[in-house]
């Protein structure tokens, strides 16, 4: 039986992937599936960079705004509500577009995953989180790479809760989490598009946009959210300029020192998207919007769906 087919829209952070996914249901018939981890979030709307409500209304959106910012997403529950969402959407017709910067996120659907079914085991979390905090996030990657090398490669030292998640799966089953992360065919014929840019004009784009965001009154948006209780140490809190301003707001730093971080950990998520997401990956076909008008990309795309 022929697999359904997905089109995919990925590329870093503030490259305009929501602009150009808008314009491409439009022309297509289409709906968007977030692959964004933080989007997910109610109550994170200005930091997180959601879709604005004309863009909701110009094109269906899909797994923005369904935890609260003290739940949690993993890889396999995006994977499941991803499967359902992408089903409804063809049911009614539509075409789905998977779009986002989350590289775990949309290889789990693009590949088909097979993601470890593994409880967490809190005894076992607490233990190694508080050997990060007493011996510090190297040493618990150091861990990791002693008894998975392959996944602590994939896995920056500074994600303490991956490298407390692979270690668990390890320390649990006795196997590596990327043995346990099998492949098996994948549910859906897919067509990747990559989004980019020279990297100093991206590197521009977010600055203006981290601006913008704190114009736009990022700061009270995380304010609210430490005085509804939400701590620190949550997945939710972490995300870039949440973790950053909540240290101002406890008196930690300056407002101008964590500005400052917030750009420069912005630059640093970027060039991990890059390697989550490769300009000379050939199942991905890169287009610089810098030169590139969206009609050439929806022109891909329509030519795609004929051959298919």
């Amino acid at each position: 039986m022929d697999r359904a087919l997905l089109v995919v829209i990925v590329g870093p952070t503030g490259v305009g992937k929501t602009a150009v996914a808008v314009q491409l249901a439009q022309a297509l018939n289409g709906e968007i599936v977030s692959a964004d981890s933080r989007q997910v979030y109610r109550r994170m709307d200005i930091g997180t960079a959601k879709p604005t409500p004309e863009e909701c209304r110009l094109a269906p959106h899909h797994l923005i705004n369904i935890l609260d910012p003290d739940e949690e997403l993993t890889v396999e529950d995006f994977q499941i509500r991803a499967y359902s969402a992408i089903e409804h959407i063809q049911a009614k017709g539509k075409l789905p577009l998977l779009v986002g910067g989350s590289g775990q996120y949309i290889r789990a659907v693009v590949e088909g995953w097979v993601i470890p079914r593994v409880p967490p085991q809190p005894a076992l979390r607490a233990d190694l989180e508080t050997f990060a905090d007493v011996y510090g996030a190297t040493a618990l990657h150091a861990r990791l790479a002693k008894y998975d090398p392959v996944a602590a490669e994939s896995i920056d030292w500074r994600n303490v809760r991956r490298v407390v998640r692979a270690l668990e799966v390890y320390m649990t089953t006795g196997q590596p989490i990327t043995v346990l992360q099998a492949r098996r065919t994948p549910l859906y014929r897919t067509l990747q598009i990559g989004l980019t840019r020279p990297r100093q004009l991206l590197y521009s784009r977010v600055d203006a946009r981290i601006d913008q965001m704190m114009a736009d009154g990022l700061l009270d948006e995380v304010r609210s959210l430490m005085e509804a209780g939400y701590d620190r140490r949550l997945p939710s809190m972490s995300s870039l300029g949440y973790a950053q301003l909540g240290s101002y707001l406890r008196g930690e730093i300056t407002l101008e020192q964590a500005i400052a971080l917030i750009r420069r950990e912005t630059r640093r998520f970027i060039r991990q998207q890059y390697t989550w997401f490769r300009l000379d990956d050939p199942s991905i076909t890169w287009f610089d919007l810098e030169v590139t008008p969206i009609s050439l990309i929806i022109d891909a795309v329509e030519h795609w769906l004929a051959e298919s």
